[in-house]
């Protein structure tokens, strides 16, 4: 048992800080998954929907936190009973997301990992029965150091964790796992290969056979069935190849631009997923930058989800030189981590972005 226990103690402790860290890169990702899940087509609890941000927080600071409690052995029943309680939690999430097929990702591991919702409740299963080892296993967690310098490491972990969280919030992820990352070429993650994976799809086929219904399972051609035909079902066995953006779009009213926008060789967007929702100080900023970006010759645009409307007050209200146009919000803020933020490309390739805490650092 000792051994199975320090086994356990290591793999769970290192899970938690991996999962919570690269989350922890990204809290405000992950408060838009905790959105998901609080929104009336999951958990129907949507009157925690505002405060999705701090909960985020909290938990991935306590998510790497209680990893390094664990592996370093400070305060151990504390730390399992906070490790159980949590993914007891999350093993109920992440089954009532794949039963019920309601969130596709559950974002355990942020945009670094994408898990399906059976492969995340394995997930979480698995980690269960570690945890559960290591909770009826409690006596052979000890300390690895003596008291002074465990407790200096507890505080250490909690005070770094919660700086690492406020800085990315306040600038943009350390590391961007997205295909909006620095380099990234929109095009191309928008392109499906020719030899790329089909869907392959199931059809369940209903016919009246002599006065009975009866089902024909094909993977897609019409049955030859002496018999009536009554309807079908389709359902998806392997979605195949997705390509990593999906969705990008730059429209106007009239018209969908994306294919000339991105032909452009100095284009700078100004991306604002909900113009109301958009911070003051960052958007006060915009004129300037902007200014200064189209007297270097850059096409500058807004990308909004906003209406006309909300488009033109913001104009108005803040003296702003370019257009905006439209684009889905959740894609916009997968785009850029911050409202406004920067991104600048050169024919679809994304150079440079920024938060708008930092948009004056941006070399036009």
């Amino acid at each position: 048992m000792k051994y199975l226990v320090q086994i356990s103690r290591v793999l769970v402790g290192v899970l938690f800080i991996i999962s919570g860290f690269i989350k922890l890169n990204d809290p405000l990702g992950f408060s838009y998954k905790l959105q998901e899940y609080f929104g009336s087509d999951v958990l129907n609890i949507e009157f925690l929907i505002p405060y999705a941000l701090g909960i985020s927080v909290i938990v991935v600071v306590l998510e790497v936190v209680l990893g390094v409690f664990l592996l370093i052995g400070y305060k151990p029943k504390f730390t399992v009973w906070s490790l159980l309680l949590m993914i007891i939690f999350f093993t109920f999430l992440t089954f009532y997301s794949a039963y019920f097929d309601k969130v596709k990702d559950c974002g355990c591991f942020g945009d670094a990992l994408k898990l399906t919702p059976w492969e995340s409740f394995t997930k979480d299963v698995i980690l269960l029965v570690l945890i559960l080892i290591l909770f009826f296993g409690i006596k052979h967690i000890k300390p690895i150091f003596s008291k002074l310098p465990t407790t200096v490491i507890a505080l250490l972990s909690f005070v770094l964790s919660l700086w690492f969280g406020y800085h990315v919030l306040m600038h943009l992820p350390a590391i961007d796992f997205r295909a909006y990352a620095i380099g990234k070429n929109i095009q191309e993650g928008m392109a499906i290969p020719d030899d790329a994976q089909k869907p392959i799809l199931e059809y369940t086929w209903t016919f009246n056979v002599n006065g009975e219904e009866k089902e024909f399972i094909t993977n897609g051609s019409y049955p030859k069935v002496d018999g009536e035909y009554i309807g079908v079902e389709t359902k998806t066995i392997d979605e195949g190849y997705i390509p990593p953006i999906q969705d990008f779009s730059i429209e106007s009213v009239d018209e969908d631009l994306t294919a000339q926008f991105l032909e452009e060789e100095k284009l700078l967007i100004i991306a604002m997923y909900n113009i109301n929702k958009a911070e003051k100080e960052g958007v006060e900023k915009l004129k300037t930058f902007t200014d200064k970006a189209l007297k270097k010759g850059y096409k500058v645009i807004g990308l909004t989800s906003s209406g006309e409307a909300e488009k033109q007050q913001v104009k108005t209200d803040y003296k702003l030189n370019f257009n905006f146009y439209l684009c889905d919000e959740k894609v916009i803020k997968t785009i850029v981590r911050s409202n406004p933020g920067a991104v600048i490309l050169n024919k679809g390739t994304v150079m440079n972005k920024s938060h708008w805490n930092d948009i004056e650092d941006i070399e036009l």
